[in-house]
């Protein structure tokens, strides 16, 4: 007897554009960085993508806060997206005042913290073992 499995599509949710949009962002970011030292356009291209970076943070507190749905979702989501919001704020704060030693490691700390949320939103769920079985192997 066949059986008949079908392809399950899987659609982006808000939340994972929002995260995949900001972690973008932080990459040009980190690109125009280094324009800034071979180019007199790399000024120019890292302010920009100053704000598009803060708006794009801005839009993953809001996708998080859309996605919770009170006694039902998680607030974590709306924690880890006010996480960045702060930090990204910091790190203007930092960029306008031309501290780069503090502004670089942030900028690259935001970077590696995004990829992470990135990892986690688009990874498929563990599914067949409960929780219990992970922590009873410590």
């Amino acid at each position: 007897m066949a059986t008949t499995t079908t392809a399950r599509h899987r659609r982006l949710t808000f939340v994972q554009v929002a995260i995949a949009l900001q972690t973008l962002a932080l990459f040009f970011q980190a690109v125009t960085a280094g324009l800034l030292l071979s180019s007199s356009h790399g000024e120019v291209l890292h302010g920009v993508g100053a704000r598009v970076m803060y708006g794009a943070t801005m839009v993953y507190v809001l996708a998080a806060v859309l996605a919770w749905r009170p006694g039902g979702g998680s607030p974590r989501p709306i924690l880890c997206s006010s996480g960045f919001l702060v930090l990204a704020s910091v790190q203007v704060v930092l960029g306008i005042a031309h501290i780069p030693s503090l502004h670089v490691p942030l900028g690259v700390l935001m970077f590696g913290l995004s990829v992470l949320a990135l990892g986690r939103v688009l990874s498929p769920r563990r599914t067949g073992r409960s929780a219990a079985a992970y922590s009873s192997r410590a």
